[in-house]
């Protein structure tokens, strides 16, 4: 198993790591709308705070060779569902194929 870290992504605020990778797979932890140089919540609402995960997502993506192309698995929270096509608006500009 191997540790992935970048400082392109908010580090982890408590006993993990950003990501791991073991054997041919890459496991991310979950994450949260963190700028990662100020280690605070972005403004704005739900389209600034996503695209801000997926920023991080994809800085620790690419720390690990990897992008998300190749991503087999995500799983989304949200505080409320009315917020999902405003979500969904950005979220799929970082899934450009289709599985």
């Amino acid at each position: 198993m191997r540790k992935i870290s970048t400082p392109n992504a908010p580090s982890a605020i408590g006993p993990y790591s950003q990501a791991v990778i073991y054997e041919n797979l890459l496991f991310t932890s979950g994450q949260i709308p963190l700028d990662p140089k100020t280690m605070q919540v972005v403004e704005g609402g739900i389209k600034e705070q996503t695209l801000q995960v997926m920023k991080n997502i994809e800085a620790i993506l690419l720390e690990a060779n990897s992008g998300f192309d190749k991503v087999i698995k995500t799983t989304c929270f949200l505080k409320n569902i009315s917020d999902f096509s405003e979500f969904n608006e950005v979220y799929k500009k970082f899934f450009v194929t289709k599985p």
